[in-house]
C-alpha cells in the first residue's frame, strides 16, 4: 500500500503544473497579469485542519485564476481542474493523518480518479485549443 501512496503522490506535481499551463486569460481580465498560483504541500509538520485550510485556499485561488474565455465548456473545464486538484490535495492530507483502512482506500481512490479526470480535461482543452487555430 505504501508503494501505491508513493506512486500517487509522485505524479501530483506534474498534473498540477499541466493544469495551469493551458491558457493565458484569467478572471482578473486581460490587463491583469497571471498570478503565481499557491501550491499545496502535504506535510506531517502541520495539523490536519491546517492542511485542509491550505488545500481549500490553493483550490480557491486556482479556480479564481482559471483562464476564462466566455465559452461555458472551456470555462467549466478550466475551473474544474483546480477543483479536482483540491480533492487530490485533501486526500493527500488525510493519508498523512489516518490509519483507517476505509478512509485510506477512499483517499487513494479519489487521488487516482481525480488525476484521470484532470488528464481528460487537459486533453479536452488541448484538442479544442488546436481546433480553434
Amino acid at each position: 500500500m505504501r508503494a501505491a501512496i508513493a506512486a500517487c503522490l509522485a505524479v501530483l506535481p506534474l498534473i498540477a503544473a499541466g493544469a495551469h499551463a493551458q491558457e493565458h486569460h484569467h478572471h482578473g481580465g486581460a490587463d491583469s497579469p497571471p498570478a503565481t498560483p499557491p501550491t499545496f504541500v502535504a506535510s506531517s509538520a502541520k495539523p490536519f485542519s491546517a492542511l485542509m485550510d491550505d488545500a481549500m485556499n490553493v483550490m480557491d485561488a486556482g479556480m479564481r485564476q482559471a483562464p476564462m474565455n466566455g465559452n461555458p465548456d472551456h470555462d467549466f473545464v478550466t475551473m474544474m481542474m483546480p477543483h479536482h486538484q483540491g480533492a487530490v490535495d485533501m486526500a493527500k492530507a488525510v493519508l498523512l493523518s489516518t490509519q483507517d483502512p476505509e478512509i485510506r482506500n477512499l483517499a487513494l481512490g479519489i487521488i487516482a480518479e481525480q488525476q484521470i479526470e484532470i488528464k481528460v480535461m487537459q486533453a479536452w482543452l488541448q484538442h479544442h485549443k488546436e481546433a480553434k487555430q
